[in-house]
């Protein structure tokens, strides 16, 4: 990212904004919180069914498994990543990845709390012949390589587009214009997009407006999170009928009654231009949240390890809390300073309550005494916010 920065910077075109960037960055927080609490759950069908099903044995250490698994991982992350478009819930939760209106490698950590849930059932016929390890290793490799597609600095990779999903391909997928939507699902290799007709070419003289079709101008991950989940669920119930509430779930997003599984194209939006969505913050209040979403990264890379299961539940909460009112602030909520007076007085309450081990009794006390400077000037704040909603 530091590096995509300085191409852009010298080739004069906008770098990243930090409310958006910071954004993006917590959604990738927020997706490793669900996973500290589930990803064993995720993984034991799989390993349930190669124990106990399997129909081949083949040597973990033979090339062949190398390859299989490459390619069979590849092959069935386009069929989830095509079903995350098709049937609304899933949408529901990709959407997330989908919500910002920028396109950068900060925007590929920009994932669901829930995307491992909305997949995993797609892998399960590789456990019939690809060992664990092979598929675990394989799964993490295809979603490494699919970080860097996440840029506007690689405009083409010559012969390789033909082969591989690229930049230029991925920028199709992320735009909201008419031609780029449902378009190029594939992880590492765009043949599949190619074989079963979902492939696009990058259209020179349109420009690509990214973001979601109806997107929602927000900062705060949890909102972004849950809105859509919300907006299935409404449209749901107004539905009359099983049929219709059913397709309303698992029917595409465009799919009105009467029309087919994934709509008409005259349901489809026609996206043609967007004011891209910010909020212009004092230097202070960007430095100030700049720190201590740095802060909440540090806990969750050390303090995480210090805790038992029942205190990780409670500390993915704070994150994820944490993380809210840090986006709060950023679209400039009233009553944001609140939420953060309170976030600051929690976090001093559990360094002076709970036991910390492996962590120093100074860094313990910088931590305190920094978050308790930063909740008295939120709590001027929000004297200051609320003697002028009262008239005081």
């Amino acid at each position: 990212m530091f590096m995509e920065n300085i191409i852009l910077w010298i080739d004069k075109k906008p770098t990243y904004r930090l409310n958006d960037s910071l954004t993006s960055l917590s959604h990738g927080l927020i997706q490793h919180c669900g996973k500290l609490l589930v990803r064993g759950a995720e993984s034991y069908s799989y390993f349930y069914l190669y124990e106990h099903y399997r129909i081949a044995d083949i040597a973990w250490d033979h090339p062949i498994t190398w390859y299989l698994a490459a390619v069979g991982v590849d092959f069935c992350y386009y069929w989830v990543h095509r079903a995350c478009h098709e049937v609304h819930i899933l949408w529901a939760q990709h959407q997330v990845h989908h919500s910002s209106e920028e396109f950068n490698l900060a925007v590929g950590l920009r994932q669901s709390i829930l995307q491992g849930w909305c997949g995993f059932i797609f892998y399960l016929p590789l456990a019939f012949f690809i060992p664990p390890a092979h598929f675990i290793t394989h799964q993490q490799f295809n979603l490494l390589y699919q970080f860097w597609i996440h840029t506007k600095t690689v405009k083409t990779l010559g012969p390789l587009e033909y082969i591989f999903n690229t930049p230029q391909h991925h920028r199709v997928h992320h735009g909201s214009n008419i031609y780029c939507l449902d378009k190029n699902y594939g992880g590492v290799l765009i043949i599949w997009d190619r074989l079963f007709g979902t492939f696009a070419s990058e259209k020179k003289e349109e420009e690509i407006i990214y973001g979601l079709v109806f997107n929602q101008p927000s900062f705060n991950p949890l909102h972004l999170q849950t809105f859509y989940t919300e907006y299935v669920i409404e449209r749901f119930s107004s539905m009359k009928g099983w049929r219709h509430k059913l397709a309303a779930i698992f029917y595409g997003p465009s799919w009105q009654p009467g029309a087919p599984r994934l709509g008409t194209e005259e349901d489809k939006v026609k996206v043609t231009s967007r004011q891209i969505y910010d909020v212009k913050l004092p230097s202070w209040c960007n430095i100030y949240l700049l720190i201590h979403f740095c802060v909440v990264v540090y806990g969750f890379q050390e303090l995480m390890l210090s805790l038992n299961p029942l205190s990780v539940l409670g500390f993915v909460i704070y994150i994820i809390g944490s993380l809210t009112t840090i986006g709060m602030l950023f679209d400039n909520r009233p009553y944001a300073c609140v939420f953060e007076l309170l976030r600051c007085m929690l976090l001093v309450t559990a360094v002076q309550r709970m036991t910390f081990e492996g962590i120093s009794s100074s860094l313990l006390l910088a931590i305190e005494v920094f978050f308790t400077i930063s909740g008295l000037f939120w709590f001027l704040q929000s004297i200051k916010i609320l003697l002028f909603h009262y008239n005081v």
